[in-house]
């Protein structure tokens, strides 16, 4: 379930600080909104956004919380692919295909607010050919770039021949992220498993054995690199 919400002072607030908008104006963004026909939608922690095989036509951009995409096998089997933070896309992939068809599911990790905009109307400028319009695809461009980067990440972690590896290579790109050698991530351990393609027994042993031999050190959902 979800509650359609209308656009208020908070969100222009939260939206303009979001890479998207960046070099837009407040009254620019207002107007660029109304004419992409926006919605915004809230979403519970463990609610399903959408399904694998369903159609996407719009883009989903974070406005609060954390989105998780994720791959489930033909055995049942969960695989996150990619964690999507506020003020990040997701759908894009889909929205602009040739069948709109998606091959993974998006899940609310946290309760969070989401921004859809119709993937075409934000690629294709109006009759009035604004300059912020213009603005808005040079951001687009950008912001898929840097998720193709991100999932190049992903590849570079679970390519790793062992899960003690792909442990290490994961903390290390979030150190890197996050800038601090103290790490906390947005995700338990099942979920943090399921990212490493894992289970969580094998996970937790792990972490154990890693923090023992003086690799780590953590706390729930707390690491740090040693």
């Amino acid at each position: 379930m979800y509650i359609q919400l209308a656009l208020d002072e908070e969100y222009i607030s939260i939206m303009k600080s979001l890479p998207l908008f960046q070099n837009i104006s407040k009254q620019d963004l207002i107007n660029l909104l109304k004419c992409l026909t926006y919605s915004i939608q809230t979403y519970k922690k463990g609610e399903t956004i959408s399904i694998s095989d369903a159609p996407v036509k719009k883009i989903g951009i974070v406005l609060h919380g954390c989105v998780h995409m994720v791959k489930e096998d033909i055995w049942g089997d969960k695989t996150i692919l990619a964690l999507i933070q506020k003020g990040q896309i997701f759908g894009e992939t889909f929205a602009c295909g040739s069948n709109f068809i998606s091959t993974v599911s998006f899940l609310s990790a946290q309760a969070s607010t989401v921004l859809y905009l119709p993937f075409h109307r934000v690629m294709h400028q109006c009759s009035n050919s604004c300059l912020f319009h213009h603005m808005l695809i040079e951001n687009m461009i950008k912001m898929i770039a840097d998720k193709n980067v991100a999932l190049m990440k992903k590849v570079e972690i679970i390519s790793q021949k062992t899960l003690r590896k792909r442990i290490l290579t994961f903390l290390h790109i979030e150190s890197q992220h996050q800038q601090t050698s103290q790490i906390t991530l947005s995700m338990g351990r099942i979920e943090m498993a399921e990212y490493l393609s894992t289970d969580r027994s094998a996970l937790t042993r792990e972490l154990n054995h890693m923090q023992k031999e003086g690799l780590i050190k953590f706390n729930k959902n707390t690491f740090t690199l040693l």
